[in-house]
C-alpha cells in the first residue's frame, strides 16, 4: 500500500473520482459538501477535465444527464435540499438507463434545516429518489478511506448496471480528516455501445430517451429494469459484521453512527455484555440476509441513527419482526455519543430483549 495522505472526506471523494476517470463535474456549492466542488474546480482544468458551477442544482443534474449519454464518467455532488432539487433529473437518468455518480453529504432538515450532520435522507435515497419506479445503488462510507474506495466502486457499479450510484455520507464524514491510501484499484471501463458518440456512418443512431408513449413499451422497460435490480440485490450487497459470532444484542448502524457504535460495543464487551454490530455498506440493496440470520440469534436489535428512525423500517422488514427493534438516535445535527449507545445496550441487556 502506498503512503497515506491526510485528507478531508470530501476531498477524498473528489480525488478518487479523478482516479476513476471522471473528467466532468457539475455542481453547486452547499454546506457541508462544498469542498468537493472546490477541489474539482482546482484539479479538473489541470488534467483536461471540465468543472462547471451550474446556475442551480437542477441545471447541474441535467448537465450530468447530457455527459452520461455520451458514455463518459460524470458526477455531481450536493447536500440534502440540493439533492431534493435534483430528484427530477435523477428520475430522468433512471428512465434513460444512464450511469452517473451522485454524492449527498447530508445536513439536518427538513427544509434548509442546519449545516450540521444528519442521516435523515435515508428514505429519499433508498425509496424516493424521484418519481416513478426506479432504484439507485446507495453506498454508505464509514471512514475517509471508504469515501475514496466507494467512490471508485460507485462509478464501476453505475457503468455495469447503467444506473445512478449515490454516495450517502453524513456531514461528519465529509468534514473529518483521516489518512487515506490513494493507490486505488480501478477496473477498466466497460464498453458502452448505447452511447451517443457519433455513428461515423458505421452503425444505427443511438437515441437516449425516457419518454415512451406506448404503455406496453414503458411497461416492458420497467419490468426489465427490475429484473436487473433483482440481480443487483443478489450479487452486490455489502455489509460488515463486528463481534456477531456470539452476540445476544445487535447494533445496526451506518456511517458515523457505526463508528460511534463500535466504541460502545467494545466497552459493553468489557462489561461482559454479548453485543455485536451489523453495518450496512450498501443501503440499497439493503443487506437483508445478515439481519434475518441475526433475528434467529439475538434477543434485541438497536438501530443507531442520526434521524427520527428511517433505516429501522428496513431492519424490521429484514427480521420479519421476530425480535424487538428499538431506536437510539439524535437529530437536528446532533450525533449519538458512545455513552448514549452503551446506555441503550445496557438497558436492552437488563430487560433481556423485552421491548
Amino acid at each position: 500500500m502506498s503512503d497515506k495522505v491526510l485528507m478531508k472526506g470530501n476531498e477524498a471523494i473528489a480525488e478518487a473520482a479523478i482516479i476513476a476517470g471522471c473528467r466532468h463535474y457539475f455542481g453547486y456549492p452547499i454546506t457541508p459538501q462544498t469542498e468537493i466542488a472546490a477541489y474539482m474546480a482546482k484539479k479538473m482544468p489541470k488534467i483536461g477535465g471540465t468543472f462547471l458551477q451550474a446556475e442551480s442544482e437542477i441545471a447541474a443534474i441535467n448537465m450530468v444527464y447530457g455527459v452520461s449519454a455520451t458514455g463518459k464518467r460524470v458526477m455531481t455532488s450536493s447536500s440534502s435540499p440540493g439533492i431534493a432539487l435534483k430528484s427530477e433529473g435523477l428520475s430522468y437518468l433512471a428512465g434513460a438507463d444512464l450511469p452517473a455518480l451522485v454524492v449527498n453529504v447530508q445536513r439536518g432538515g427538513p427544509g434548509l434545516g442546519g449545516i450540521q450532520p444528519s442521516q435523515s435522507d435515508y428514505f429519499q435515497a433508498t425509496k424516493a429518489g424521484g418519481h416513478g419506479d426506479f432504484r439507485m445503488i446507495v453506498l454508505a462510507p464509514a471512514s475517509v478511506q471508504e469515501m475514496a474506495e466507494l467512490t471508485i466502486k460507485g462509478f464501476e457499479l453505475a457503468d455495469t448496471y447503467r444506473m445512478t450510484s449515490m454516495i450517502l455520507a453524513d456531514g461528519t464524514m465529509g468534514q473529518m480528516m483521516e489518512p487515506v491510501a490513494l493507490d486505488l484499484e480501478v477496473k477498466p471501463a466497460c464498453e458502452k455501445p448505447w452511447a451517443t458518440t457519433g455513428t461515423k456512418c458505421e452503425r444505427p443512431h443511438n437515441i437516449v430517451n425516457s419518454l415512451f408513449l406506448a404503455p406496453e413499451e414503458l411497461e416492458k422497460f420497467n419490468f426489465e429494469r427490475f429484473e436487473r435490480y433483482k440481480y443487483i440485490e443478489e450479487h452486490e450487497t455489502m455489509y460488515e459484521e463486528y463481534m456477531m459470532e456470539d452476540a445476544e444484542i445487535c447494533i445496526a448502524a451506518f456511517g458515523i453512527a457505526a463508528r460511534v457504535s463500535k466504541n460502545a460495543v467494545n466497552e459493553a464487551r468489557k462489561q461482559g455484555i454479548k453485543v455485536g454490530m451489523i453495518r450496512p455498506i450498501t443501503l440499497w440493496p439493503f443487506p437483508t440476509a445478515p439481519f434475518a440470520k441475526a433475528a434467529e440469534q439475538v434477543k434485541q436489535i438497536i438501530t443507531v441513527e442520526l434521524s427520527m428512525g428511517q433505516m429501522i423500517d428496513d431492519v424490521r422488514l429484514a427480521t420479519g419482526c421476530k425480535v424487538p427493534v428499538t431506536l437510539c438516535n439524535r437529530v437536528g445535527g446532533m450525533i449519538p455519543s458512545p455513552e448514549q449507545v452503551l446506555e441503550a445496550i445496557i438497558e436492552a441487556n437488563k430487560n433481556g430483549g423485552a421491548k
